[in-house]
């Protein structure tokens, strides 16, 4: 089976999201998913982007997010992978580390 690069993309605002109380903020969410992805399945390949819905835009896709996000569809940090929404406010890394498997990331020996 080959491995299509997954790509995990998250969307956020330097403001932490209203209803998201003591969750990290969007950067920080996003430093710390590369991290713990890297670290749960090291030479396995993968993209990462961060997306500002405040800052400029010029991908169509993109701003359609924001737009989304900025109109209360969903919370902030959004993360998706492949165009799948994992995770939003609150991210929790099991539903992360459950995608990436389902599309043939295996986890390093423990």
């Amino acid at each position: 089976m080959s491995i299509k690069q997954p790509i995990i993309e998250i969307y956020g605002a330097d403001i932490m999201c209203a209803s998201c109380v003591n969750a990290p903020s969007s950067k920080d969410t996003y430093e710390w998913l590369q991290a713990a992805v890297t670290r749960k399945y090291p030479n396995q390949a993968f993209s990462i982007r961060y997306i500002d819905i405040e800052g400029v835009i010029e991908n169509e896709r993109d701003q359609d997010y924001a737009n989304r996000i900025q109109e209360d569809e969903f919370f902030y940090p959004l993360v998706l992978i492949n165009d799948e929404v994992v995770g939003e406010g609150y991210v929790q890394i099991k539903p992360v580390f459950t995608a990436l498997e389902q599309l043939g990331f295996v986890p390093e020996a423990e």
